[in-house]
Parts: C-alpha cells; structure tokens; sequence
C-alpha cells in the first residue's frame, strides 16, 4: 500500500512566505529558504512552492529563489505561479524543481498541461485548482435536495472562471497531468479542518493523486482527508510555519489510524 504524503506549502510574495485567511490578510510567515532547510530536516515528505502573485503580476516565477531552495531539499519539490510555457517549465525543472504546478495558465490554455506532460512527464505535471463553494447548486438525480458544487477560481483566487471543480479536474485527467493539488478557497487558513466533501467528490472522479490543501486545524485533520476525503497527500501551510504542530505528530495520529505513513527517522 503506498503512504499517504504530508507535505508543507510555502507560498511566496515578495521574496518572503506569507499566509492569510481565504486568500487574503497575508502575514509574513518567514524566509522561504530557512523554512525549506527545516521541513526537509523535519521528515516533510515533500515541499510545494507557490509563488502566489506571479499570475496576476503577469510575471514568471523568481528562478534565483526556486534554486536557493531546491539546494535545501532532497525530497519531491513542485513549484507554481506564473508558469505559462514550456519553456518555463524546463526553466523551472533545470532551477531544482521536480515537478510544477499549473493553475490559471492550465485554465486559459488546457493543451499545456498535454504539452508539458507529453515533454516532461504525467508525473511532473500537478494542475492546482483553487475552489469556492457555490451558494445555490442544481438539485441532485431525486430532486429532492441540492448538489454539492464548487467554482474554481484563478489568478490567486482573484477571479471566478465559471468552471465546475469536479469536471475541471476530470478534464485535466484526461490531458495528462499527474496529480491534483486541491485547494478549498473557504476553509483556507481558517484551521476547522479539510472541505473533506468537496476532496471526496475530487477523488471519486478522477484515478490520480489528490492533494487535500485548506482548513487543517490539527493532527486529526490530516487523517481525516485520508480515510474520509480519499486523498493522497495532506498539505498545509501556517500550522508548519508557526510550528504549532509538527511533521512528527501529524504523521504519528495518522499511524495510530491505520494510515500508511513514512516515518519520521
């Protein structure tokens, strides 16, 4: 059986980490490089990198930094933001990177994620979708309650695309990328733990990896994207940062749970 991934998120502006609550009220929340040196240490098993203004900047990622921290890790690195080319992508991959992530790129030109995956991989390709809860969805097949449906989202969560999460996400299946990096825009930083319905609805629908990101409040939390959400990988963000929980702990619940887990040495 393979084992469930916990995986620390480093989002960058300006150079430094931040995080907010719902995409917004950023806070400075350390030095990307410093931060990389210790979840590696700290037994991560892996490290996204999300360069979060980038896109709506109209600018690429910032190379110089990716490298810095590539030389700090030596587990899966994925890096995202302003990745529009495959000519990019190479820059990113030659920087340290293992893999990238696509978002609003991928939704303004879904045969990029056919190119990059036909070039450099399925495996190195992750489409990232940022995901808001409709307030009112059409009625289920009875007609006797309302769907659950979600809107992604891009630009940094800027920006409504009209796109159904579920069907985005099947799409992107189907033009090969590797795995999927799913962020519930509501539970975001809030710490009440995954939107475990819309991860479940993601993981039904599709054959690759998901990544559950948004809402991870404590331990329990990630095993609960594991054994009710069907993910396949945990990610959070200022939990870590803040080191109010640790790797160790996290993946320790989730052992007593009965969820395979690479330990930490």
């Amino acid at each position: 059986m393979l084992t469930k991934r916990i995986i620390p998120c480093l989002d960058v502006k300006d150079g430094s980490v931040v995080k907010g609550t719902n995409f917004v009220n950023l806070q400075y929340a350390g030095d990307p490089v410093g931060l990389a040196k210790r979840y590696n240490q700290e037994g991560a098993d892996e490290l996204v990198f999300l360069d979060i203004t980038a896109s709506v900047e109209k600018r690429k990622t910032i190379v110089s930094l990716v490298r810095k921290v590539a030389a700090e890790v030596f587990i899966p690195f994925t890096v995202g933001g302003g990745i529009n080319s495959v000519e990019e992508i190479q820059e990113i991959l030659a920087a340290g990177a293992d893999k990238v992530s696509l978002n609003t790129a991928a939704v303004r030109n879904p045969a990029l994620i056919a190119e990059a995956s036909k070039r450099f991989g399925s495996q190195a390709v992750v489409v990232a979708i940022d995901a808001k809860r409709k307030p009112v969805c059409a009625a289920d097949t009875t007609g006797t309650a309302e769907a659950a449906c979600w809107e992604v989202f891009v630009n940094g969560g800027r920006t409504p695309t009209g796109l159904d999460a579920v069907e985005w996400a099947r799409k992107a299946e189907n033009l090969g990328a590797g795995e999927i990096l799913l962020t519930s825009m509501d539970c975001d930083g809030t710490k009440n733990g995954f939107d475990l319905e819309l991860c479940k609805a993601v993981s039904c629908a599709v054959n690759i990896p998901i990544i559950a990101s948004g809402g991870a409040g404590k331990a329990s939390d990630f095993a609960d994207a594991f054994s009710k959400g069907g993910a396949d990988a945990a990610l959070a963000a200022s939990l870590f940062h803040y080191q109010e929980l640790a790797i160790s702990e996290v993946k320790e619940c989730c052992a007593e749970q009965g969820i395979p887990m690479r330990c930490v040495q």
